[in-house]
């Protein structure tokens, strides 16, 4: 009896020094085997995190495990009655009755578990601190927040306007999946938040779409996405015609071109009846609209009008 306990005894030694032994190129290649399969949240996955962490708890892999981990777990998708068209600029994914034969509209909606996120929120920040220049890592942090957030994404745009700033004051040389990011590729990231701001449509957000539009133009004052950002919310949600025109004008005074100004004043005109800025601005647009049609079509709208 004493022999086989001492077996077993050297058995759980030897299998305790290879654990200690496991490099964390094999704590990954282990997780990515498992997550592969299983999926991020999947059975094992927290055990083998624990362990990992144990062993190298600076690794940003293992932190990024732990972030998606815990990220996945704290979310669940449910299905919601709500009182409206769309939610999160999404149209309902189910229309039914109720029994006044009125439209009853499901959406599907995101829950968090705030605990749950609050460690993967960790994790990430953690991840950043060791890896500042990852802009990856905090382009993640950004759109986890604004999942989480939903239709009132105040901190994602405190974040996002913190991330510009830094950008522009301090000029990181950032990466993203190891490769350089250009200056127009930053630009195009924060530009989808713009978007993303916008497709949500509450007053939040479109306040959060306003603002990161606007401190781009701060820091560089000719960019016209940015200008159009500003213009559009004139126009769309403050139903400001005349704001939204005069700071259409200023991006075509730099770009005669620049599409969406074009199409949005032609717009404006349209919905103001105003003949004369119609007439000016469909020139344009039967000029530089991108497509044929678009531009037939401009053209003949000009000349019933002429």
């Amino acid at each position: 009896m004493r022999k086989i306990y001492l077996l077993i005894l050297s058995l759980a030694l030897c299998a305790g020094a290879f654990a200690q032994q496991r490099t964390a190129e094999e704590f990954l290649q282990r997780y990515n085997t498992v997550s592969s399969r299983l999926g991020a949240d999947g059975v094992g996955i927290e055990t083998l995190i624990t362990e990992w962490e144990a062993a190298y708890p600076e690794d940003i892999n293992m932190l990024q495990a732990k972030w998606a981990y815990y990220y996945t777990k704290a979310a669940t998708t449910t299905i919601v009655a709500m009182d409206q068209e769309k939610y999160l600029g999404e149209p309902p994914v189910l229309t039914l009755k109720d029994s006044l034969d009125r439209d009853v509209n499901y959406f599907q909606k995101i829950v968090f578990d705030d605990e749950m996120f609050g460690t993967a929120t960790q994790a990430m920040d953690q991840a950043i601190k060791l890896d500042p220049l990852n802009l990856e890592l905090r382009l993640a942090k950004l759109t986890a927040l604004l999942t989480y957030e939903g239709d009132s994404p105040d901190l994602t745009s405190q974040g996002l306007k913190s991330l510009i700033d830094y950008h522009y004051h301090s000029h990181p040389a950032w990466v993203f999946s190891g490769d350089p990011v250009t200056q127009e590729e930053f630009e195009e990231s924060v530009q989808q938040y713009c978007y993303d701001f916008y497709r949500i449509g509450t007053p939040t957000s479109f306040e959060a779409f306003r603002e990161a539009a606007q401190k781009m133009i701060d820091y560089k004052s000719k960019n016209v996405v940015f200008q159009n950002d500003v213009a559009t919310y004139y126009q769309t949600y403050k139903d400001n015609p005349k704001e939204a025109l005069k700071r259409y004008a200023k991006v075509l005074k730099a770009v005669p071109d620049d599409y969406t100004a074009i199409k949005n004043s032609v717009l404006i005109a349209r919905k103001t009846n105003d003949k004369k800025n119609e007439k000016k601005y469909l020139a344009l647009l039967a000029k530089y609209a991108p497509t044929e049609n678009e531009r037939l079509s401009a053209q003949a709208r000009l000349s019933v009008l002429k």
